[in-house]
């Protein structure tokens, strides 16, 4: 078994492009050998930027031979069928083999050697390579036909153990050299093997394994603000792209002017990441400090002092930009920023983003004014998991706010949406669109807004992805929700919803976020009043997307969903959460056995209940009235009365049967009639989980019943009353959930 190196190097390779080159290069060469019918015992892959790296570890010396048998026409077919069956085939009619009317045609593969395959899936790897951006480059170019590569190729090491590999791309011939770092190492290197590729370009001042640079950056920056007293802010992404911009890392921290300090701290944190790559400290107490490390990619003679000198007055320049746009843009007062909101179209479909912050603080003063959002603080509970189970998930309720807090937070609610776009058209915001929000928080706090407006302009896009931080306080719950919510309605109306892997606005992102923000503020939030079924569709989908994680399983949300008339997510996820339990349970698993054979049969036999009045009227003869009354048997607790009262319900279901029913046949009904109410009860309170223990009591009659009584009855009668008792336990389940829609 011999190891196999390819070494594809270029021009620098843009960091953010690294990660996935490496997947996608394993990817094709794995593609290549399995057409050859070859696999690697191993396959590692690196990047640096200037070179892609695979080694392919365990590969045999040849491939072994091989005998395929293909499928071809029929031998009625029409004569051009077998033509082209043997022209794909290269071979004769007389060499096809004839077996129950069909041709087939076996072949031989002879074994190739290794190295043949490898010189054969080089240039095909190369040429097919799926780079995000790619390029043209010298007289070549002028063809359409030429390479195309990430920067200009520049050599090629394949190296099969110690034996070159020979092929050609674009004019560019394999062999064993590379070379090393740019500045330290600029000269050639011939590589032996696979063995010593990574220890010669060690030895050369290029470290391949970018894990092992990111390592060294983590560890340096980490060590350099510790000596100074201070912690670095870790940004693993900002780690891995400073990996991926040098060959040899070199940490080395500086110190900026301390007034710049004056500048919010993410401002000064997102100057140093976006414009110069630098990560950034904090003190003991937590405050950003005046310290910057950034990653050289040299040893450099005098410890570094000219590399952080010269960083620092570029720091120094971009700092001085962001505190003029953050002093500029305080001079004008938010409110009068907004005018210049009707000048940038949200959409052209769905008008101006002024449009959109009238749309919105009008929704999120509606749901303010109709208690959707904002109660007063509610006693402590346990975490939302834990109560949705075992606990009745409407107790305790927080009490509502008063008339005139309501009519206070309403007011602050549709302030702080009518200036949380505001921010848009300010200078720090132009600079830097990733601000957006936190600044305008900023702006408000410093012109004297009350402080749950200026925190719901700063927190209104929260949460924005899986992890982020969910608002709780009303205003900016209240805000956040109308300004995802008119997103995806809007759109939706618009018919630009989602589609496939597509989502250019991000709506799967904002319905998450109003998942968020509804189950972790227990918000009783119906969403059907401002979703269309489409809509309520997506919200589904997007539940179980949420859910998954969580351990919840899809199948149990459509469950309850198909229910319909179902929107409020928190007593939908009750409703989820506690039917989980219970399927689970032997229980639940022998109910659902029940449910589904019975539901067969019914739909086998097309029965359709009798019309409601009917089904009443039926029902209140066996003992549990629509009306809400509830049977004798279930409220009477004396044993002598019950039994009294209970041999007047048997004498009652005898008299509208017209049969004296079986055993198991009567012991279902009278299950049933126990559990209904108790189930419609539960349901009624939201005590899912007790709902799901009285339609346990039907999993024994139920197996009964199925074991010892003939549905398909020859009398008619009784077919038709057995069938409708089959109805009553679908019907008596429904109340929960739809058991159809559960999977086993």
């Amino acid at each position: 078994m011999t190891d196999f190196l390819l070494e594809l190097r270029s021009e620098e390779i843009p960091a953010r492009m690294q990660a996935r080159a490496r997947e996608d290069l394993a990817r094709l060469f794995a593609a290549e050998l399995a057409k050859a019918g070859l696999t690697a015992g191993d396959l590692t892959t690196y990047a640096t930027p200037r070179r892609l790296a695979l080694i392919a570890r365990d590969l045999p010396d040849a491939t072994e031979a091989v005998s395929e048998e293909l499928k071809g026409p029929r031998s009625s077919a029409p004569p051009q069928a077998l033509d082209g069956f043997l022209r794909k085939t290269g071979l004769t009619a007389d060499q096809l083999t004839e077996r129950d009317g069909v041709y087939y045609a076996v072949i031989e593969r002879p074994g190739r050697a290794t190295a043949d395959v490898l010189a054969e899936a080089i240039p095909a790897i190369v040429r097919a390579f799926p780079w995000p951006k790619s390029m043209r480059w010298g007289d070549a170019s002028l063809s359409t036909e030429s390479l195309r590569w990430v920067r200009p190729l520049q050599g090629i090491v394949a190296l099969f153990g110690d034996v070159i590999v020979p092929c050609e791309v674009a004019g560019i011939a394999s062999g064993a050299a590379t070379v090393g770092h740019r500045f330290h190492h600029p000269g050639v290197i011939t590589i032996g093997s696979a063995a010593d590729y990574v220890e010669k370009l060690r030895a050369c001042h290029v470290i391949v394994d970018q894990d092992e640079r990111e390592g060294i950056i983590a560890t340096g920056a980490t060590t350099l603000a510790a000596q100074a007293g201070l912690t670095l802010i870790r940004d693993e992404g900002l780690l891995a792209e400073n990996a991926g911009l040098i060959e040899w890392p070199v940490p080395l921290l500086g110190r900026f002017d301390p007034d710049f300090l004056s500048v919010p701290p993410e401002v000064i944190q997102l100057t140093a990441r976006v414009n110069q790559k630098y990560f950034v400290c904090q003190d003991g107490a937590g405050r950003l400090a005046n310290a910057f490390i950034c990653v050289a990619n040299i040893e450099p003679r005098d410890g570094g002092a000219k590399i952080v000198e010269g960083n620092r007055k570029v720091l120094a320049a971009r700092l001085s930009d962001a505190r003029f746009f953050y002093e500029t843009d305080q001079k004008t007062r938010l409110e009068n920023l907004t005018p210049k909101l009707e000048k940038i179209v949200f959409h052209e479909k769905l008008g101006t983003v002024a449009d959109k912050v009238d749309r919105v603080a009008k929704l999120a003063r509606w749901l303010v004014e109709e208690g959707m959002v904002g109660r007063a603080a509610a006693p402590e509970r346990e975490p939302f998991a834990e109560t949705t189970g075992d606990q009745p998930i409407h107790a305790p309720e927080p009490p509502a706010f008063s008339p005139a807090d309501r009519a206070r937070l309403a007011d602050q609610v549709e302030r702080a949406a009518r200036l949380a776009k505001a921010d848009l058209v300010t200078g720090m915001v132009g600079e830097f669109p990733e601000l957006q929000g936190l600044m305008g928080g900023y702006y408000a706090a410093a012109q004297g807004e009350d402080s749950a407006v200026a925190a719901a302009v700063r927190d209104h896009y929260k949460p924005v992805g899986q992890g982020d931080e969910v608002p709780t306080d009303p205003v900016t719950v209240a805000v956040s929700l109308a300004d995802k919510l008119d997103s995806i309605t809007q759109f939706f109306a618009a018919d630009l919803k989602p589609s496939g892997s597509k989502d250019p606005f991000a709506l799967r992102r904002s319905a998450l976020g109003v998942i968020a923000l509804i189950l972790d503020n227990r918000l009783r939030f119906p969403l059907g009043s401002q979703a269309s079924g489409d809509v309520l569709a997506f919200f589904a989908d997007r539940l179980k997307v949420q859910q998954r994680e969580a351990g919840v399983r899809h199948d149990l949300i459509d469950a309850v969903f198909a229910l319909g008339g179902e929107d409020d997510l928190v007593r939908l996820l009750a409703r989820v959460h506690a039917l989980q339990a219970f399927v689970a349970t032997d229980d639940g698993a022998n109910l659902l056995a029940g449910y589904k054979r019975a539901a067969n049969i019914l739909k086998k036999e097309g029965y359709t209940p009798p019309p409601a009045d009917e089904e009443a009227e039926t029902r209140d003869h066996q003992g549990v009235a629509e009306t809400g009354e509830e049977d004798p048997l279930v409220l009477v607790e004396d044993a002598d009365f019950r039994d009294t009262v209970g041999e007047w319900a048997h004498q009652r279901r005898v008299r509208h049967l017209g049969y004296d029913p079986e055993p198991a046949e009567l012991a279902l009904i009278e299950a049933l009639d126990r559990a209904e109410p108790l189930a419609r009860i539960a349901v009624e309170q939201e005590d899912f989980a007790r709902a799901m223990a009285a339609l346990a009591e039907l999993r024994a009659p139920i197996d009964a019943f199925f074991e010892s009584v003939t549905v398909n009855d020859p009398d008619p009668a009784r077919r038709e009353a057995r069938l409708g008792l089959l109805a009553r336990v679908r019907a008596a389940v429904h109340a929960v959930a739809d058991f159809s829609k559960i999977e086993g």
